[in-house]
This record gives C-alpha cells, structure tokens and sequence, in this order.
C-alpha cells in the first residue's frame, strides 16, 4: 500500500469509528436540520468544517500552535451542544442566505477545534514521514470522506423516514438535536478542564 492510500484509509477509518463518536455526533448534529434537497448546501457545509480543521490539523501537526488536548476534549463537546441549541432555534426549516452563512462559518470555526483534536493523533503518525504532506493531504481526504459517508446515511435515513414513515423534518431536527444536547452535557461535564 503506498503513502497516499494508507493515510487515506486512516482518516476514513478514524471518522467511520465508534470511538470518534464525539465526532460523529457533530456532524449528525450539524446536518439534522437538512434534507436530501439540501444536498449541496450539505456538501458545502461539511466542506467548510473540513477546512477548518484540516488548517489546525496542519498547525498542530507542525506545532505551529498547540493547546492541551482536554480542553480541546471538552471544546468538542461545546461544539456539539451549540450546534444543536442552534438548530432548536431555528424557527423553520427554510434558510435565508443569512442562516446559511451563520451555518458555513459556524462549521468552519468548530472545524478548527475538531482539528486540534486529530492532531495528537496524526502527529504520533507522522513521526516517521520524511515530508508531511502527501500524509496529511490524503488523510484529510480521507476525513472528508467519512464525513461524507456519515452524511450520506443520515440524510438517507431523513428520507426514508420522511417519505415512507410520515415523519416531520421538524420531530427529526428535536430527536437529533436532543441527542446531541444530551450527550455533549455529559461529555462537557465528565471533560471540564
């Protein structure tokens, strides 16, 4: 396997994880208030979280900055929790070209969190690369498709339960939205600093 593909598959499988379940319930969160209609709205809108963190990802790495990892533990958990009170107060499930820029920017700042807490990670990774970025590029790559995955099937499912199950987009954004409350209060208060 050469360098490409094996950092690829890495950050595929560090998102397609149960153990970055913390990561995963951000993006769910992030996408609850979507449809399949939205797609390209999605696809921008994980993008820009991916250009987040992919730009502290590399900071990190190069250690050009560096923030302890259990207060970046604990801002993770933050993101989660205002990405769902922000979907709660949300009124409707229509977007202005204002909700939507909140939306990107949002995702690209909480982006920059969710990247330092890769970076320890792909740091322990690197330490044997001559050059980082052919390994960091391909395993952001691979970042992006997880996500992309976990979107996929997220929005799948919206569908199927809105189409065939009689389910209002709004009851999908309360569950969603609700679980990402609920956990993101236990993980802030089992990682406060």
């Amino acid at each position: 396997m050469n360098l490409f593909s094996l950092y690829l598959n890495l950050g595929i499988h560090h998102i397609i994880n149960f153990e970055a379940y913390d990561h995963i319930l951000f993006i769910v969160t992030l996408v609850a208030v979507y449809q399949l209609k939205h797609w390209k709205k999605i696809i921008i809108l994980v993008t820009a979280f991916t250009l987040g963190h992919t730009t502290t990802l590399a900071l990190a790495t190069l250690r050009i900055i560096n923030v302890p990892s259990a207060l970046i533990e604990f801002l993770i958990a933050v993101t989660i929790f205002l990405t769902a009170i922000t979907n709660l107060l949300q009124k409707s499930d229509k977007f202005s070209p204002e909700i939507h820029l909140f939306k990107y920017s949002l995702a690209l700042f909480f982006g920059l969190i969710h990247g330092l807490g890769f970076s320890n990670y792909l740091r322990s990774l690197l330490g044997t690369e001559s050059s980082i970025i052919v390994p960091l590029f391909s395993f952001n790559l691979g970042v992006e498709i997880g996500q992309l995955g976990i979107v996929t099937l997220i929005i799948l499912l919206n569908y199927l339960l809105i189409r065939f199950f009689s389910m209002k987009q709004h009851d999908w954004k309360l569950v969603l939205s609700g679980a990402g409350i609920g956990v993101s209060l236990i993980l802030m208060g089992s990682r406060w600093p």
